[in-house]
C-alpha cells in the first residue's frame, strides 16, 4: 500500500492494490509520511474499507475533527468490544459511535443535559450490550475526564447491538419507543406500575421486544384456535388487552401480526394481573 494522504499522525488514507482506498489508525503510523510513501499494514491497530462513499466521507471528517486522543480511545473501546463478543464488528460502528460519542462529550463540557426515555425498556431488552456499553463509557471517562450521564448507556447499548445484529439503529430507536407506548397502554389498563426488577414485568418486556423482533423478521408459528377461545374467556381483560397492543403494534410497524401472539401475551398479561391483585 501507499499513503494517499495523512490525516493526523495516527491516521493515514492508503492506496490498496485490490481494495482501493482504505483508512489505517495506529501510533504513529501517519508520523513523517507523505503523499506515495509505502505504509506496511502490519503497523496499522485497525483497517478499515468503508464501501458506502458516504460513510467514508463522514469518517474522514471525523478524523480531522476529532483529537488524535479520542480516535485512539475509540480504537481501544471497539478492541474491547470485539474481545467481548469474540466477534469482527460492522465497521458501521466506528464512524457511528464515534460521531455519537465526540458530539456527546462537547455537549456535555457545554452543559447541555442529556436524557434517555427509553433506559430501562433498552436495559431489558439487550442486557449483554448494556452492560457493555457501561464498561466502554467507564472507559471513555478515563480517557477524557468527563463523566458520561447514564443516559447513555443506552444510547451506546443500540449502537452495539447494531453492529452486532447489523439491524438499522432506526429501526433498534422505533422498536424501544413502540414498546414504551406498549408499557403505557398496559399500566393503564391493568393498573400496574412495571417494576423493571420484577421477574415477571423483565419477561413481559423482553417478550415485547421479541416479538417485535419476530414481526420484522417474519418468523412466527400459530397457535390452536381453541386455546385462544379458552384464553378469551377465563381471561377477558388481558385477552383484549392483547388485542389492542396488537392493533399498535399493526399500526406502528405497518405490517400484520399474527394472531398467535395473543396467545402469548394474554398469558404474560394475566401473571401480571394476578400478582398485583
Amino acid at each position: 500500500m501507499e499513503v494517499k494522504k495523512v490525516l493526523n499522525n495516527n491516521v493515514v488514507i492508503a492506496l490498496h492494490s485490490e481494495l482501493d482506498e482504505v483508512i489505517l489508525t495506529g501510533k504513529g503510523i501517519g508520523f513523517g509520511k507523505k503523499e506515495g510513501d509505502p505504509v506496511d499494514e502490519s503497523g496499522a491497530e485497525k483497517f478499515f474499507v468503508l464501501k458506502n462513499e458516504q460513510e467514508q466521507e463522514q469518517y474522514k471528517q471525523l478524523l480531522i475533527e476529532v483529537d488524535e486522543s479520542f480516535i485512539g480511545c475509540m480504537n481501544d473501546c471497539m478492541t474491547m468490544l470485539e474481545n467481548r463478543f469474540q466477534v469482527q464488528l460492522h465497521e458501521h460502528i466506528h464512524v457511528a459511535l464515534t460521531d455519537h460519542l465526540y458530539y456527546a462529550v462537547h455537549r456535555i463540557k457545554q452543559g447541555m443535559e442529556i436524557r434517555n426515555p427509553f433506559l430501562q425498556e433498552t436495559e431489558l431488552a439487550y442486557p449483554a450490550e448494556y452492560q457493555a456499553a457501561r464498561d466502554l463509557l467507564f472507559h471513555l471517562e478515563t480517557c477524557t475526564g468527563i463523566p458520561m450521564p447514564e443516559g447513555e448507556i443506552g444510547f451506546v447499548a443500540l449502537h452495539i447491538h447494531t453492529a452486532l445484529t447489523q439491524r438499522p439503529l432506526q429501526e433498534l430507536n422505533e422498536h424501544t419507543r413502540l414498546v414504551s407506548g406498549l408499557v403505557e397502554r398496559i399500566e393503564e389498563t391493568l393498573e400496574v406500575s412495571m417494576n423493571t426488577k420484577n421477574l415477571d414485568h423483565q419477561r413481559l418486556l423482553r417478550h415485547l421486544h421479541q416479538t417485535l423482533e419476530r414481526i420484522q423478521r417474519g418468523d412466527y408459528g400459530d397457535e390452536p384456535d381453541s386455546l385462544k377461545n379458552v384464553l378469551k374467556y377465563e381471561y377477558p381483560v388481558c385477552y383484549n388487552l392483547s388485542w389492542k397492543l396488537i392493533t399498535m403494534m399493526q399500526q406502528a410497524l405497518k405490517t400484520p401480526v399474527p394472531e398467535s401472539e395473543v396467545v402469548y401475551l394474554t398469558l404474560h398479561l394475566q401473571r401480571l394481573s394476578r400478582k398485583h391483585k
